[in-house]
């Protein structure tokens, strides 16, 4: 009877969760069946025959890519010491990183391209990377620091105790508990930058280094909307986020489920 009771349970909660994902799922339909439209596969071999689509699979590749190294690197030293240090300025810098998450991206804009335009960074990878890492790091920060909330002190404790430098330490023993952290992290930057549109747009006017979301701007004409080499090129732009999280799912569910809870 107990078992019959928990498979009824299971099937009951399976049931709700399809239920639930489903009008999410309707949308991802409606695209791939829209992207098969007419011929099949035309659609796809069209978009790819265009020479600027790979073009803009390794612009946004190589953006992506960078943004969530080093906007995750920092992320990582800017979470331990606000998880483990008490320090004079901690408030005014946990403050600081705050208000910069406050203000719309349309506001910035400008001010951004008067300093990038000087320095050579508009219409470039780099000035790219650059705004992504600085934009989406403070709000990794404090993904980190409640991963490594989550690691008791004691063991570095024990490690430093046992004549391990807090580096060491560090390395040896936290570094490996924080790798689903790392990964969660490593996912929201990377998808943040694959599909950012706004800061691509306004700082770049060349093809050579336009990204992904903002090539697919270019199915949109003054009087005409190519709606199935549209969704052809939408469905190849998931592709990299889809393979992406499908490498770092073991530790992905780990870390969004560590990271909630302390202790």
């Amino acid at each position: 009877m107990f078992l019959t009771r928990r498979l009824s349970s299971k099937v009951i909660l399976q049931v709700v969760l399809t239920i639930m994902v489903l009008p999410y799922l309707f949308p991802l339909f409606a695209m791939v069946q829209e992207s098969l439209s007419g011929q099949g596969w035309d659609n796809y071999r069209a978009v790819w025959a265009v020479g600027v689509v790979p073009e803009f699979f390794r612009n946004s590749a190589i953006i992506a890519v960078s943004t969530s190294f080093f906007a995750t690197l920092v992320a990582s030293c800017c979470g331990y010491a606000f998880s483990r240090f008490v320090f004079r300025a901690k408030f005014w810098i946990v403050g600081l990183l705050l208000v910069t998450q406050m203000f719309p991206l349309v506001m910035v804009i400008a001010p951004i391209f008067r300093m990038f335009a000087p320095l050579g960074l508009t219409n470039s990878l780099t000035g790219l990377i650059i705004i992504y890492t600085a934009y989406n790091t403070p709000f990794a920060a404090f993904l980190m620091q409640s991963f490594f909330d989550a690691i008791p002190r004691e063991l570095e404790e024990a490690a430093m105790i046992d004549g391990a430098t807090r580096f060491r330490a560090l390395r040896q023993i936290v570094f490996p508990l924080t790798l689903p952290g790392v990964a969660a992290t490593l996912g929201f930057v990377f998808t943040a930058a694959w599909s950012e549109l706004l800061f691509a747009l306004m700082l770049n006017s060349s093809n050579d280094v336009t990204t992904f979301p903002v090539g697919l701007l270019s199915f949109v004409s003054k009087f005409s909307v190519d709606f199935g080499q549209m969704m052809a090129a939408g469905v190849l732009a998931l592709i990299p986020i889809c393979v992406f999280f499908f490498l770092i799912q073991r530790y992905l569910v780990q870390g969004l489920t560590a990271g909630a809870v302390k202790g």
